[in-house]
């Protein structure tokens, strides 16, 4: 039996360095990963469609996914490649990345190795930009697998995550868009939109999106708050007051948050809102897993505005 959202892309294992520390502190990242350990921390049915290597890392991911409560059916462990890596440091401009994924299993993982009626049985699959950036064999599979859930009644979240050092912008352009044509929910970011439109102002963005045949689009601005649209309305939702010290996988804190949330009631306006104080709360601790909220506290921190 399959859960009712499945994420697909690439875990990597995360070394963490605080502000003013000099040593890395582990811990687990990916956008794929870090939306379906969002989605499970708000009680939702979740699995990942991944592939990671039988090192030490790809161990530390099975065991987080399983002590998170989320499906590893549909991972694939692979003996002749590597778990991805990356490192995140902080300075005036904020977090950067560098990554060490070149070869790694997720990247080797292609259409032939799909679990198509694993994904059949999805009520959501959600991809990113990330999931296809890695390689060509990536893209075409979460490709496959987005047309398998929509020919199955299934709907496809897509995050436009735009990774500029992992891909020349005219081919991102064009598998981004390609797979926003696909999407019922669409999330982007105001820095993503900008780069891969040339538009700056959200509801403009939000209309683009919802053309190329999205029925949510979702712009998060930071600390602007969020926009969300469909075709027959609007709403720009403020973000929370927090004490943000990590923006690591807040935007994938709003992804499985919002997925979460709206398999709840199917209301994208009550999901966003919902997911907007989760992302916020993200925000508040080190590294991309460890300071995710619960349910409850997100709802304590909605029960406060």
């Amino acid at each position: 039996m399959s859960p009712d959202i499945i994420c697909i892309g690439e875990p990597m294992f995360e070394l963490n360095q605080p502000e003013g520390e000099t040593d890395f502190h582990p811990g687990h990242g990916g956008d794929a990963s870090n939306a379906a350990i969002a989605a499970a921390r708000q009680d939702a049915s979740v699995g990942m469609l991944t592939a990671i290597g039988t090192d030490a890392f790809g161990d530390s991911f099975l065991e987080l996914w399983r002590s998170e409560g989320v499906d590893t059916s549909a991972v694939k462990r692979d003996p002749n490649a590597p778990t991805g890596l990356y490192f995140v440091t902080h300075g005036p401009e904020g977090h950067q990345f560098s990554y060490r994924r070149a070869g790694s299993a997720a990247s080797l993982l292609g259409p032939g190795e799909i679990p198509l009626d694993y994904v059949r049985g999805a009520r959501i699959l959600h991809a990113s930009g990330i999931s296809q950036a890695i390689s060509a064999a990536a893209a075409d599979a979460v490709f496959l697998a987005m047309h398998t859930v929509r020919a199955a009644g299934g709907l496809v979240s897509y995050d436009t995550n735009l990774r500029a050092r992992l891909w020349p912008i005219d081919r991102a352009r064009a598998i981004i868009h390609a797979s926003a044509g696909l999407a019922h929910i669409l999330k982007t970011s105001i820095e993503d939109a900008t780069a891969l439109t040339g538009l700056t102002d959200p509801l403009r963005i939000a209309n683009f999106y919802l053309h190329l045949g999205a029925r949510i689009a979702i712009v998060t601005q930071g600390g602007a708050g969020t926009l969300v649209a469909t075709h027959e309305k609007h709403r720009q939702i403020d973000a929370i007051k927090v004490k943000p010290v990590d923006a690591t996988g807040a935007g994938d804190t709003f992804d499985g948050a919002f997925l979460a949330e709206y398999l709840k009631h199917g209301d994208p306006f009550a999901a966003a809102l919902y997911a907007n104080a989760a992302a916020g709360l993200a925000t508040e601790g080190y590294g991309a897993v460890a300071p995710m909220p619960r349910r409850a506290a997100v709802e304590a921190a909605l029960a406060r505005l």
